[in-house]
């Protein structure tokens, strides 16, 4: 029997929902019913994680796992799309999830109101098919890299500052892991740093289409190529990654036959 046999079938109103997207070279209705069958876990749903969030739940993605805690302040409102002016100190998470199924009702959204932690990681991991990492601080990044290495799941990362960002996907076992390329927490940074919505929303599209091509198999993923982008002189560079032999969290992974 076909792998694809195993898939979910699509009902009429998602055949009309996702018709166009699926004219794309290589998804087409195999790769919507892969989308359907998969869960995503993002990892702060602010103004990087709720636009791949929202881009997620337009191209079908079955299910997403957010973790975000906090209740909203007025300074949010610049990047974070999914939340609202009237909603100011109300709790985050259930504003998203609440917006979320309202934009596409046929999602599973499993909302979880806390920051990503060493405590909560593995089991965050646990629930999901593919990572992404739209954490601002590294903390939680290298909990949710650790994690995601542990448990052989992709990550996609799509850190953001001021007028720059980065994107790469990592592979478990066939990538260099987020500790190969930041080692540790820059002594320099701080909570709280410069954002403007539209770069912030910029990389959030692009994690969205690399985990869409994890997930479907369609396109060349980031994987193991850095992407860097000023989007204040509009440069962009593609540097390729490197394990490191020392990484103390990926060396000793080895490679497995079919990364997703």
């Amino acid at each position: 029997m076909s792998a694809e046999a195993h898939l979910p079938e699509l009902n009429p109103e998602e055949l009309a929902a996702y018709a166009w997207q699926m004219d794309l070279a290589g998804l087409g209705e195999a790769g919507q019913r892969k989308l359907k069958a998969s869960s995503v876990l993002i990892s702060r749903v602010g103004g990087v994680g709720g636009i791949v969030a929202l881009q997620l739940a337009a191209a079908g993605v079955g299910k997403l796992v957010l973790a975000t805690g906090g209740v909203l302040k007025p300074s949010d409102l610049n990047r974070q799309l999914l939340q609202a002016d009237h909603q100011i100190g109300t709790v985050r998470m259930e504003n998203i999830v609440r917006r979320l199924r309202e934009f596409n009702p046929r999602l599973e959204v499993v909302g979880i109101a806390e920051n990503v932690s060493k405590s909560n990681a593995a089991g965050l991991v646990a629930q999901a098919d593919l990572i992404v990492d739209a954490a601002p601080l590294f903390e939680e990044r290298f909990a949710l890299n650790r994690a995601a290495v542990a448990a052989r799941k992709p990550m996609v990362e799509c850190p953001m500052y001021a007028l720059e960002a980065q994107l790469t996907c990592i592979l478990p076992g066939h990538t260099p892991c987020l500790e190969c390329f930041v080692p540790e927490k820059p002594p320099e940074w701080k909570r709280r740093f410069p954002v403007l919505g539209a770069v912030s929303g910029t990389v959030g599209c692009l994690a969205a289409v690399e985990a869409v091509k994890l997930l479907t198999g369609i396109g060349r993923p980031l994987a193991g190529i850095l992407l860097t982008m000023d989007l204040g002189t509009m440069e962009f560079r593609r540097l390729r990654l490197a394990r490191r032999k020392d990484c103390p969290v990926c060396a000793s992974v080895s490679p497995q036959p079919k990364p997703i």
